[in-house]
């Protein structure tokens, strides 16, 4: 596998870690504009008020890219800006639910990374802390998860934990 053109930061943690606000920290210390690649839909009133938390604490020189499932153009769309992919998990899950093929998906999102100019941020929940999810499904996203977080923290020039708000560099 090539190595990134550009830096490729992957940020993870467990939820309300403090990921995203971190990895907003790191962009925004970028020359801007910058591009935010949000993967969540607003399918319900509880994901529409987080999504517009989300929103309200970026000021200027932030464009949003919404992208629940075709990161790849995303990316490409994001061109030579500073870009935040905002969440890994999300997106997996709405490949999972809509039956698309992650393998697919995936490629094309290194592909995507590969033609990268300018530096990439990309959150991601760590999921594989807990106890072993009761039903398939559930399993099986783990599982994809915690496979796609090996597979791009292997590609990523830098990764960052966070735990509580506080960062640990393991890469």
């Amino acid at each position: 596998m090539p190595e990134p053109l550009q830096s490729m930061t992957l940020v993870l943690g467990g939820a309300r870690s403090g990921k995203s606000r971190h990895a907003e920290s790191i962009v925004t210390a970028l020359p801007g504009p910058w591009r935010y690649i949000a993967t969540a839909q607003p399918l319900d009133a509880e994901m529409k008020a987080r999504i517009a938390e989300h929103r309200a604490r970026r000021g200027v020189g932030w464009t949003t890219i919404e992208a629940p499932l075709d990161l790849a153009d995303a990316l490409d769309a994001a061109g030579q800006h500073p870009a935040l992919v905002d969440c890994l998990t999300l997106w997996l899950t709405n490949l999972l639910l809509g039956e698309y093929e992650v393998d697919t998906a995936t490629r094309a999102l290194d592909a995507a990374l590969d033609r990268r100019v300018a530096p990439t941020v990309l959150v991601a929940n760590e999921v594989g802390l807990g106890i072993v999810p009761e039903n398939a499904l559930a399993r099986t996203f783990r599982d994809v998860a915690g496979r796609l977080n090996q597979h791009l923290a292997a590609r990523a020039n830098t990764v960052l934990f966070l735990v509580a708000g506080l960062p640990m560099r393991m890469k």
